[in-house]
């Protein structure tokens, strides 16, 4: 009995076992293919669910369909998103009602619906398509398109790329009555400032708004590629953008591409176009609709047009004036600008005698309205014969443009861009002209009578002083075979032995300093290209009467250069100091200056400088900072270097200029204190330009931010991060400290791993020079020894905090935009240190 009771015990342990067994293999076999199903399937079918953190994959596995959390905060969403990083969402579901928690399931609902449910199966998302069939499954597409099919019939009942969210992506269709939104913050996907779509009234074209306003525009569309976006005439000449019609309704499309794209409507109100580098991984900018501030919608006004590349960006259209001078002097430009002279048309005849002026290379303003025409001079006659006419432009495939209102949102492209035509009266020539003779008469015969009287003179003087000429040493040469150049000297201005040229040799070497010889503008004044009667090329750099120097910052140049020689210093030649006139000659540098080369997009050089340019330039701007403190005979603390200071020659060798603000210390002496602060903000140490206090630290400083300005190609004084509401250097810092230091990087220099690292080294030296603290940063001596890897281990640096400076701190009467910094060009900015 108690055999057979074992027996049985033993048997029913076996089978419970098995059971167990069988039903554990079960679940592992289940859970399994559970999570291989998620991560191979590209389709939702009835009965199968999503739950967070599960997602699936299109086929291509190019884009995932799942949760994510965005940064600081720990709300969940769903989302699809390239593959490659959890990151790069395209596009959100329930931005506006986020799940806060990991409960969230997306399945599809009895009645068809996709739906995304919490853990209390509330229904925080549907794609509330009302005429959904029962009978549906959800598919994610290798172009990111999420869409809902009816099975029977293959139907789309409803896709994600007709509910766009920020991203608009290749293969997806932006109609006037759907829109991009941007996020609220970088942590709140939720529907924020700014929205963009087609708007369409006449022409086609695309429209960011802010809060309702415009913000940007991208001009009308003929056919290829807005004719409003400079950038799209060399980047689209074969195909690009598109815009089609679906009866009636007018749609913005681009076609698919081989690589991975997508453009992002960012916090900024800025369309911003993204292309993936494989190599860094990294999403790489190829494209913004706003660079600048002339991008922005309006920006100079009605009937002002705007042009970055002027001290001033706006001014108004020929025969316009400032409708509010005042404001228009404190850079207020939105009331814009009036007509100068009432057309001729409106007030004597129809036809009247107005002229059309023409206006090459603009972005049209808006309100354009159309009329088919097959050449140019019908939409003169066109316009011509109605009064209200105010301007006409022609594209040969939009026909005539028309504006009978106002002109706004004008811009002054380089180059690229259609004409456009504006109506004046023709008195404007007229008093033009008549102006134009009365200043040209009385010069040329001023001209012509000083030049007789200055030859009298001159004759008069070199019969009576000839003797004293001979025995003076009057004729010097720049070179042993060079033409003989007429000196003198000025006993009010010390410089030693330093040659001077005469007034005449350097007006006639810079043809009497004619504007198409200027090489620059800065504080001092303009810099001139000359040729010397031998053929030598120089550069003239003339004192302007209008300039903030002076006879110190002068004398105190020509000093300080006639006492050090350096091939990363620039050779001072001569100056002239005849009459009121005050001049510097310095060897001609090819290349210009490293600003125009850095900043300036649309300058032939601006694509040369690519990292071993850039490095070499940097490494010789140390070793002639090195020089200046430590290896002259003289210390010299330069006290304004940045990228408008340093010339490059045809080597690109970088040159250190400009020394009217330099001061050279004496014996041990090693820092200073000054009641006049000069420099320029930005580049001024934080103790300088705060308190006055200056050493070779000060320059230390400036030359990290301009480490930071070559390795980004950004401009300090003139960048700010609207995402993070950092400056260049807090940027910098950020990027740096998090582990990412090569997105700082312009993404056109490094080509190879060796390259990102000695790009990534230098973020790291530049920060070690910014740091608050002048006892924290490195001597020039050391950062050379950086540059060159003959100091290997670097030091942590602490976080620079010239990004949180209070502007007031400093008192600097420079205008300043919304976004915090300085728009005036002046190269000297004269502060007061507390």
């Amino acid at each position: 009995m108690y055999l057979t009771q074992s027996l049985s015990m033993i048997n029913t342990k076996n089978i419970i076992m098995k059971l167990f067994c069988k039903n554990a293999l079960f679940l592992i076999l289940c859970f399994s293919f559970h999570g291989c199903f998620c991560a191979e399937t590209d389709t939702i079918t009835p009965g199968f669910s999503i739950r967070d953190p599960d997602f699936v994959v299109s086929n291509g596995k190019l884009f995932k369909l799942g949760f994510f959390t965005p940064e600081n905060t720990t709300n969940r969403y769903l989302a699809i998103y390239y593959a490659i990083s959890e990151t790069s969402t395209i596009w959100v579901a329930n931005r506006e009602n986020p799940l806060t928690d990991t409960s969230g399931t997306l399945t599809i609902s009895d009645n068809g619906n996709l739906v995304l449910i919490n853990g209390r199966n509330e229904t925080i998302w549907s794609t509330n398509a009302t005429s959904a069939p029962a009978n549906t499954t959800a598919q994610l597409l290798d172009t990111g398109n999420l869409v809902l099919q009816d099975v029977p019939t293959g139907n789309v009942i409803w896709d994600c790329f007709s509910h766009p969210t920020n991203i608009f992506m290749p293969g997806m269709k932006l109609y006037e009555n759907t829109s991009l939104s941007s996020w609220k913050s970088p942590s709140d996907p939720g529907v924020g400032n700014f929205t963009s779509a087609i708007h369409a009234m006449t022409f086609p074209q695309l429209m960011t708004w802010k809060n309702g306003r415009p913000h940007w525009r991208s001009g009308p569309c003929n056919g290829t590629f807005y004719i409003g976006v400079k950038e799209m005439y060399l980047a689209y000449p074969d195909g690009g953008f598109r815009v089609g019609n679906d009866s009636g309704n007018v749609y913005f499309t681009s076609p698919a591409h081989r690589f991975l794209t997508k453009t992002d409507l960012n916090l900024s109100g800025s369309l911003v176009q993204y292309l993936w580098d494989d190599r860094y991984k990294s999403w790489e900018v190829t494209w913004a609709s706003i660079e600048n501030q002339c991008d922005i919608y309006g920006m100079c006004g009605p009937f002002g047009i705007c042009n970055v590349l002027n001290s001033s960006i706006c001014s108004c259209l020929r025969g316009f004036e400032p409708t509010d001078r005042g404001e228009w002097r404190n850079g207020n430009w939105t009331r814009g600008c009036t007509r100068r002279t009432q057309l001729q048309c409106d007030r004597e005849s129809r036809n009247g005698d107005d002229i059309f002026l023409r206006m090459p290379f603009v972005k049209v303003p808006d309100f354009a309205q159309p009329f088919p025409a097959r050449r140019e001079d019908e939409c003169k006659t066109v316009c011509s014969r109605n009064c209200s006419c105010l301007a006409y432009s022609y594209n040969v495939y939009i026909g005539c443009m028309l504006w009978n209102e106002m002109l706004i949102d004008i811009q002054q492209f380089n180059g690229v861009g259609p004409d456009m035509y504006i109506r004046l009266a023709s008195s404007e020539f007229d008093n033009n002209n008549d102006t134009r003779l009365v200043i040209i008469i009385p010069v040329v015969i001023g001209v012509a009578f000083l030049s007789i009287c200055i030859f009298i003179a001159w004759c008069w003087m070199a019969k009576k002083k000839g003797k004293r000429i001979k025995d003076q040493k009057a004729l010097e040469t720049l070179q042993s075979d060079s033409t003989a150049i007429v000196l003198k000297y000025d006993s009010e201005i010390n410089i030693e032995e330093l040659p001077l040229f005469t007034f005449k040799t350097l007006a006639d070497a810079t043809n009497q300093f004619h504007d198409d010889n200027i090489l620059g503008r800065g504080g001092f004044g303009n810099v001139y290209k000359g040729t010397l009667a031998n053929g030598k090329q120089v550069g003239v750099k003339r004192l302007s009467v209008n300039s903030g120097q002076g006879s110190e910052e002068f004398r105190n140049e020509a000093v300080v250069i006639s006492k050090v020689q350096h091939r990363n210093l620039v050779k001072l030649l001569g100056c002239c100091v005849e009459r009121d006139e005050k001049m510097l000659v310095f060897e001609y540098m090819p290349n210009k200056s490293l600003d125009i080369c850095l900043f300036d997009p649309t300058h032939p050089l601006h694509n040369t400088l690519d990292w071993m340019k850039r490095f070499c330039i940097i490494k010789g701007i140390g070793r002639g900072l090195l020089y200046l403190h430590m290896d002259s005979r003289l210390k010299i603390i330069h006290r304004d270097l940045k990228p408008s200071n340093v010339l490059l020659d045809g080597n690109w060798n970088p040159k250190i200029s400009d020394f009217g603000t330099a001061r050279i210390f004496s014996g041990n002496q090693d820092q200073a204190n000054t009641a006049k602060v000069v420099g320029t903000y930005g580049y001024m140490a934080p103790e300088y330009a705060i308190d006055g206090r200056f050493s070779e630290k000060s320059d230390v400083y400036s030359f990290g931010v301009l480490m930071l300005e070559i390795v980004s190609g950004k401009q300090n004084t003139h960048y700010y991060n609207q995402d993070w509401f950092l400056s260049l250097l807090g940027c910098a810092w950020k990027l740096w400290n998090e582990g990412n230091g090569i997105a700082f990087a312009d993404q056109t220099i490094a080509n190879t791993d060796i390259e990102a690292a000695e790009i990534v080294r230098c973020i790291h030296i530049a920060l070690l020079c910014v740091q608050e603290f002048p006892k924290d940063r490195p001597t020039v001596q050391t950062v050379v020894s950086m540059l060159n890897h003959e100091t290997v281990d670097l030091p942590l640096p602490e976080q620079p905090v010239a990004e949180k400076w209070d502007h007031s701190l400093v008192g600097s009467t420079q205008p300043t935009m919304k976004n915090g910094y300085s728009i005036n060009e002046l190269t000297i900015t004269a502060l007061d240190g507390r």
